[in-house]
């Protein structure tokens, strides 16, 4: 495994983190029980993750708290999230008794990483004046050790919200969106970061749009035919065929977690998985050397003007 520090958080974590949401939840979204689900993190300890990211509404923080009986505490870095939105936002006192919850239901009296999660641009303001002062007294408790804010990409396609958290200095911790045909956050997210020494855990890797390779031809066709990419990458039923060769990647999927793994200013890949072969084959991807220089150049010529592609969505903007 290789190592990085989390920004200025002095949080040693694998450059490859166990998401324990999404499509997969460990498992438990196609039948594991939860002591399968805890054994699925035990193998990833086991290849040197180190990093694990849940969050109260994944329903798996009860899966990482079987897994932390037996693992050492210290020797993992956790992070959590909670959302304060919904019908009626939540008050202060709802978001501790969330994290309070969070820490009963994983066995541990404190969480590395407190993410607000899925923040936008209209709830910042709420998030910052309102809620951010409880997370500082946990903080100050020793519940929380770092806390961070996560955008929602799916709607936010210009991390309008990070660019406002980025002035903020409660923030040690943003989670982002970004891969191969949403690489807004290269220009607009990662030269701040790396300055001001922000730690940043990367979502959507692959998922979902390269977990899924009909769609991305789908996909490619859709965006050909509005003129927003060049017009053979909708004649072709595998565009990103480019990548897979000799002295490149092995998969398309390889290529994404290589592509995003190596981008300057990221710490931490998150991958989900509910498979031990799975989880294998995307720590393995993460391990290998940046994609050949050409291939990289060839991914921000094509399509570095494009965000909000693939992100459970089917739209695509351009600069």
């Amino acid at each position: 495994m290789n190592y990085t520090t989390l920004g200025k958080t002095k949080l040693r974590v694998s450059v490859a983190g166990l998401g324990t949401g999404g499509f997969s939840r460990l498992g438990l979204k196609s039948g594991k029980s939860e002591d399968e689900a805890a054994r699925l993190i035990h193998e990833a300890v086991a290849l040197g993750v180190n990093f694990i990211d849940t969050a109260t509404s994944y329903g798996t923080e009860g899966v990482v708290g079987r897994a932390l009986k037996t693992i050492p505490r210290d020797s993992v870095v956790i992070a959590t999230k909670t959302q304060f939105r919904g019908k009626v936002w939540r008050t202060p006192q709802q978001v501790v008794a969330s994290l309070d919850d969070s820490l009963r239901l994983m066995g541990t009296d404190h969480v590395d990483v407190f993410n607000l999660h899925g923040v936008e641009l209209p709830e910042y303001d709420y998030a910052l004046n309102t809620i951010a002062p409880a997370l500082l007294e946990e903080k100050r408790k020793g519940k929380i050790r770092h806390i961070g804010i996560t955008e929602n990409p799916i709607v936010d396609f210009t991390n309008a919200m990070l660019l406002r958290a980025m002035n903020d200095p409660i923030w040690e911790v943003f989670m982002v969106g970004f891969h191969m045909m949403h690489q807004g956050a290269r220009r607009n997210v990662f030269p701040v970061t790396r300055e001001k020494g922000i730690g940043t855990l990367l979502m959507f890797a692959v998922r979902s749009i390269f977990a899924d390779p009909p769609r991305v031809a789908r996909e490619m066709k859709e965006l050909a035919a509005k003129g927003l990419v060049e017009k053979w990458l909708g004649e072709t039923d595998d565009p990103l065929g480019f990548l897979v060769h000799e002295g490149g990647a092995g998969s398309m999927i390889e290529a994404a977690y290589r592509f995003a793994r190596h981008e300057p200013g990221v710490d931490v890949v998150l991958f989900g998985t509910g498979d031990a072969g799975h989880l294998r084959s995307n720590v393995g991807a993460l391990l290998k050397p940046p994609l050949p220089e050409g291939d990289r150049e060839k991914l921000a010529a094509l399509f570095g003007h494009l965000t909000g592609i693939g992100l459970d969505s089917h739209q695509g903007v351009t600069r």
